[in-house]
């Protein structure tokens, strides 16, 4: 059985995959590595604190492995910060043989994964590849898990999106230029219950914030029980 890590960005598709690995005979899923940016304390381009990706992992049962990459870093640091996590990975873990990826249609970003992949000596993993993005959209509410939007391109899509939950209203609210899993960076999610989920993660929507004149971000934090 190969041992395998999840490139986890917190949001739906990631989690699907993550599903799908777990369902796959073959694969033993042994932890999650996700990009950070520690001056923020958030996962990278996603926006989600860094508090709700660690309930994230402690609701998954699984260690998290974490890749710092400081914000505005180049492809290269990237690689570097994800090799070394990867590293770590192997340090805690022992063997790693793969990592699982959401991607879902976009040929360019899978090519670069089985690139970084074959220097990195893992094999990827794509088992959501090629599902029908429309019918992805729906089986992530169907299946009842639980999405935020955290970020919008409002060169792609209207800011007010931002902090909406992703529902079959939103769905039917997407202009028809946008993919339904926002797949061409139109939008990023969080995903703050699913199946997989030992318990939901109780959040509430923080303040709403524009970034380079094009990326709207809507804050969540854990809500705090009184």
């Amino acid at each position: 059985m190969r041992r395998a890590l999840v490139a986890w960005s917190g949001g739906k598709d990631s989690a699907l995959a993550l599903a799908a690995a777990r369902e796959d005979g073959s694969l033993d899923v042994v932890g999650l590595l996700t990009a950070v940016t520690p001056e923020f304390d958030r996962i990278s381009i996603h926006g989600t604190r860094r508090s709700i990706l660690l309930a994230q992992a402690d609701r998954l049962g699984l260690m998290l492995f974490e890749a710092a990459i400081q914000a505005g870093a180049d492809n290269a640091a990237y690689e570097r910060a994800w090799s070394t996590a990867l590293s770590r990975a192997r340090e805690a873990v022992g063997s790693v043989d793969a990592v699982v990826y959401g991607d879902l249609f976009l040929t360019d970003v899978r090519a670069y994964r089985e690139r970084q992949c074959e220097q990195l000596q893992v094999e990827p993993i794509f088992p959501i590849w090629g599902w029908p993005t429309a019918e992805v959209a729906k089986q992530v509410i169907r299946e009842g898990y639980v999405a935020y939007l955290t970020c919008v391109d409002t060169q792609q899509l209207d800011a007010g999106f931002a902090g909406r939950l992703f529902d079959a209203d939103l769905l039917r609210d997407l202009p028809a230029s946008v993919d339904p899993c926002g797949e061409r960076g139109e939008f990023h999610t969080v995903v703050v219950n699913a199946p997989t989920y030992s318990s939901a993660i109780s959040v509430r929507r923080g303040e709403r914030v524009l970034r380079e004149a094009r990326f709207n971000y809507c804050d969540f934090e854990i809500a705090r029980l009184t």
